[in-house]
């Protein structure tokens, strides 16, 4: 069998949606979408649920996936519904949405659910995205606030330069929030991953933690708060052959790394189609038995290549870890000029598997 693999730490997963919870105050809805950004949405509920306040998620489809493996905890629909008939489904398996346009609250007004639903409003108060503007949410809010067909009304807003920590963007959004939202008296939510963890006068009585859950920082350097995050995914897979080359000798497609000395050359079983940056520079980092090591060459499909040269016991059958505890995600992202959740979200082909200590 093809050695790569990613190893998902359960317990790292726990104590990195303690941190948010302690960070956000009072509640944290742990957002699993994209599969639990690439780690397996169902796995990673179930091993939160006793504990979670409730999951976020894209779209009704991801929902159904956690009810139909028997997550009974609230999960909020965070694009909320594209169609007008999806309200049934909403009503039949108990989920919250985000209402984010006048053609939704249009859409609730003729529903008719068992129950009253909750809902999420989602001001735009700069990110021009999805949401409504200052002018005209009061007004929706008490249309949805006289409809029978509504129970709870969480007023919410997402952050577009949270991860920018010298930027007085999340400043001025929070402000507009405010100024909107403050006498409502409603349930708030601001703060996803970035403001959690880097901006915490930005808290609302929900915190929705995302990227920090799997354990990668979404800020480019250290971070005293992101550094206590623990890492859950790691990604692994061994070297499957060995050559030993003189000087001069070009390396892989594009000859993008050429021999400087007499080198022993390690090929892993590890490639683009796996999810691993295709452009990863010469000197990315990588793990060798334990030791930190370096990409050479371009990475190809279904392999890469790393300089064994410095590491005298390494070779055939020898663990290399491309991301996880070693080499954090956010560090290769920045070697890759991408980024964590792309690498996350973006892993493919291989298998997953999970511990729990």
């Amino acid at each position: 069998m093809r050695p790569a693999r990613a190893l998902i730490d359960l317990a790292a997963l726990r104590h990195n949606y303690r941190l948010a919870r302690e960070l956000g105050g009072r509640k944290a809805l742990a957002v699993v979408k994209a599969d639990a950004y690439g780690h397996g949405a169902v796995r990673c509920a179930q091993a939160l649920e006793a504990e979670a306040d409730g999951f976020g998620v894209a779209c009704i489809e991801e929902a159904l996936e956690l009810r139909e493996a028997g997550i009974r905890a609230p999960i909020l629909l965070l694009e909320g519904f594209f169609e007008a008939d999806e309200l049934a489904l909403i009503d039949a398996h108990h989920l919250w949405f985000v209402v984010q346009a006048e053609w939704q609250i249009d859409a609730i007004e003729r529903a008719r659910p068992t129950k009253p639903f909750t809902i999420w409003l989602k001001l735009d108060s700069g990110m021009h995205r999805l949401g409504l503007v200052a002018a005209d949410y009061r007004a929706s809010l008490q249309r949805l606030q006289a409809m029978p067909q509504v129970r709870e009304v969480v007023a919410m807003t997402h952050f577009a330069r949270a991860d920018e920590l010298d930027c007085e963007r999340t400043t001025e959004q929070q402000a507009l929030f405010h100024q909107v939202c403050d006498e409502l008296q409603l349930p708030t939510s601001l703060g996803n991953s970035p403001a959690l963890l880097g901006w915490p006068a930005t808290q609302g009585e929900w915190a929705r933690p995302g990227l920090m859950l799997y354990g990668a920082t979404p800020f480019a350097g250290p971070h005293p708060v992101a550094d206590r995050l623990r890492p859950v995914m790691t990604v692994e897979s061994k070297v499957i052959g060995v050559r030993e080359l003189p000087p001069g000798e070009p390396i892989g497609y594009g000859a993008r790394f050429v021999t400087a000395r007499p080198s022993r050359i390690g090929v892993v079983a590890m490639g683009y189609a796996d999810g691993y940056p295709q452009f990863a520079p010469n000197g990315t980092p990588v793990a060798i038995d334990g030791q930190r090591g370096e990409l050479v060459g371009r990475v190809s499909m279904d392999m890469l290549t790393i300089d064994l040269t410095d590491h005298p016991t390494a070779g055939l059958g020898s663990k290399v870890e491309l991301w996880g505890r070693r080499v954090p995600v956010s560090e290769l992202a920045l070697h890759s000029e991408g980024s964590a959740y792309q690498l996350l979200c973006g892993l493919k082909r291989v298998p997953r598997s999970y511990v729990d200590a």
